[in-house]
């Protein structure tokens, strides 16, 4: 009797299903530890880290939690949710769809983190560990001995198929073959394979969706209204942290489906949390924030109808910005401009988009029956000569148009109905501010925005856009004019582009060309919008809406680091490219129709032939 061969470095039944394990640790030991050490960290956030209120936050007092505690206390009881879920509570099973082993790793790991951050910062800034009060020592050892039980968890993971093997024999290859069968199945049963999600009534998903939409206001609200450096760079350490536990138990991917489901409920809701967001603040200093976000997010959700839907790598984007800016203020009543006109804001919203299109257009006429690297250079230099253009008419150098480098300034507030921009109002008991105004302004430009790039993606336009950013060759082989559908898609994207600037425009009161960049540390310039399309994903809506939000969030934020922000913030974008090669949000391709997997027919032949 033969005995069947095994390839060359190829694990036989048992060994594939041996679960590797970082620590020595029994199972059963570990998992107490992991949920013993989450919710030990959870209850140290309510004792006191330090003796003194030098250190930010108050980290002083008893009974409640305060500053670098918060984002702390957020993932210990993630990790301590994860925890229980692992124990297998029935009640909890519905949070890992996915297993809670790889996502408990990730919380934990959150927990140690930003815990272990403070301590650190609290031990720098006041002058070492005889500082820290018992509370403070307690976190470190619960979240160390947390992080330690989770990494003990075995990994079960299937070994590749080794059916692909060249030298294993044909007997050998269907033994090994049916192992890995064997082992995949147990692999899934044991660390928790994606279930089917309960059916639930549409209520019930209705308000799984605003929950959804609450606690992303929630994020939102609390990372963007952190008060010190330190407080913001635990919140980033939490959350990043956090939702890549969330994602690694499958939870999103639910999430996805279920909104995916309620579209037309979840954009609905996600306005209406986006305009609660003025009136979860206390002044107008955080508004002002949430209005540049506005901008910068509308500006990049054209730009990815040009790159992310055309597949046109546009480099000068932002000059469609500036175009828009500059025709709005020379028409809005500014002193500093040489045509007397004071014109209403939808007249200066006509104005500042159909000049951006016009532009748009000339510009695309001549450069895009170009490809690739050579566009991309081509709309490189027209943002520059945009600029250089708008430094030198200034009636020295070219005719008095702009002012020069000292741009259009004291650009009046707006007035649209009576209602005045630039003053404060009282509405249901809230005083809403001048920039919160704005606010609800760019909120609504930045609807229609969505609309029409909804509208644009789904219709036959949107679908030749896609068909050239696939394939050009092929998209001209079956008809498609692919000179006037990139056009269109370059006018569309500059016509959104300039919208969006009429109002930056009447918000910074100044419209100067250096704000029209290709690279620079403050967004809105090319590069980042380039990089908020790219980050957020390519071709979906709210993949550039919070890819914009991050990038223009964290250079704010991160302005203590001075000279290394750039850097930091460089390596923080390549990590996330390395991990999540398509960005935050990747564009779900739609499932090919099933008789496209059948065989294709076979052309009749004549006879003979």
């Amino acid at each position: 009797m033969t005995t069947p061969t095994t390839a060359p470095g190829t694990p036989g039944p048992r060994e594939a299903l041996t679960p590797a394990r970082l620590l020595p640790l029994p199972e059963r030991a570990a998992r107490a530890l992991a949920l013993g050490g989450s919710a030990l960290t959870a209850l140290s956030t309510f004792l006191a880290w330090t003796w003194t209120a030098d250190f930010p936050g108050d980290l002083t007092v008893y009974g409640y939690p305060g500053g670098l505690q918060v984002p702390v206390l957020a993932g210990a009881l993630l990790a301590t949710l994860l925890a229980l879920a692992s124990y297998g509570v029935k009640g909890l099973r519905w949070l890992v769809p996915a297993g809670a082993d790889p996502a408990l790793r990730l919380a934990a790991l959150a927990a140690f983190a930003t815990s272990w951050y403070t301590l650190l910062a609290i031990s720098a800034d006041l002058g070492g560990l005889v500082n820290l009060e018992p509370g403070g020592f307690l976190a470190a050892t619960a979240a160390l001995a947390a992080l330690t039980g989770a990494l003990a968890l075995p990994f079960r993971r299937p070994d590749p198929d080794p059916a692909d093997d060249p030298d294993a024999t044909g007997r050998a290859t269907t033994r090994h073959r049916l192992a890995h069968a064997w082992a995949t199945t147990r692999a899934l049963f044991a660390a928790g394979s994606p279930r089917p999600a309960p059916t639930l009534p549409a209520y019930a998903e209705t308000l799984i969706i605003t929950g959804i939409l609450a606690f992303g206001l929630a994020v939102f609200t609390y990372g963007i209204g952190t008060e010190y450096d330190e407080q913001f760079t635990g919140f980033l350490i939490t959350a990043g942290l956090g939702f890549a536990a969330l994602g690694r138990a499958g939870l999103i991917a639910r999430a996805s489906r279920l909104t995916a489901r309620h579209r037309t409920t979840t954009t609905c809701g996600a306005f209406l949390a986006a305009a609660l967001f003025p009136f979860t603040q206390t002044d107008d200093q955080y508004a002002t924030l949430g209005v540049y976000i506005l901008v910068f997010a509308t500006v990049a959700l054209g730009l990815n109808i040009v790159v992310g839907l055309a597949g046109l790598l546009d480099l000068g984007y932002v000059a469609f910005l500036g175009v828009g800016a500059y025709a709005a203020s020379l028409v809005s009543g500014s002193p500093s401009s040489p045509f007397d006109a004071h014109v209403p804001f939808w007249a200066a919203v006509l104005v500042g988009a159909t000049a951006s299109l016009v532009f748009g257009v000339l510009i695309g006429a001549p450069t895009l029956r170009l490809r690739g690297d050579y566009l991309a250079i081509v709309t490189l230099g027209f943002g520059e000569i945009f600029r250089i253009t708008a430094n030198n008419l200034d009636g020295i150098s070219g005719p008095d148009i702009t002012n020069g480098s000292n741009g259009v300034s004291a650009i009046p507030d707006l007035d649209v109905l009576g209602f005045d921009f630039g003053t404060p109002h009282d509405l249901g008991g809230f005083t809403i501010g001048r920039f919160a105004n704005y606010f609800f302004l760019m909120l609504i430009i930045t609807a229609v925005v969505v609309l029409v790039f909804h509208r644009s993606g789904d219709s036959r336009i949107g679908r030749a856009w896609i068909a050239i950013r696939e394939d050009e060759t092929a998209a001209l082989a079956m008809g498609i004019n692919g000179f006037r559908v990139k056009l269109t898609a370059f006018a569309a994207g500059a016509c959104l582009a300039g919208l969006a600037g009429t109002v930056q425009a009447h918000v910074t009161y100044t419209v100067t060309p250096e704000q029209y960049l290709f690279a620079g540390p403050i967004p809105p310039n090319s590069a980042f919008l380039l990089a908020a399309v790219v980050l957020g994903g390519m071709g979906t809506i709210s993949g550039p809406l919070i890819g914009a939000a991050l990038l223009f969030l964290i250079p704010n934020k991160l302005q203590f680091l001075g000279n290394y922000q750039l850097f930091a913030f460089g390596v923080a974008l390549i990590l996330l490219m390395r991990f999540r090669p398509e960005g935050l949000l990747p564009h779900r391709r739609r499932p090919r129709a099933p008789h496209q997997d059948a065989d294709p027919p076979t052309l009749p032949t004549k006879a003979g032939a």
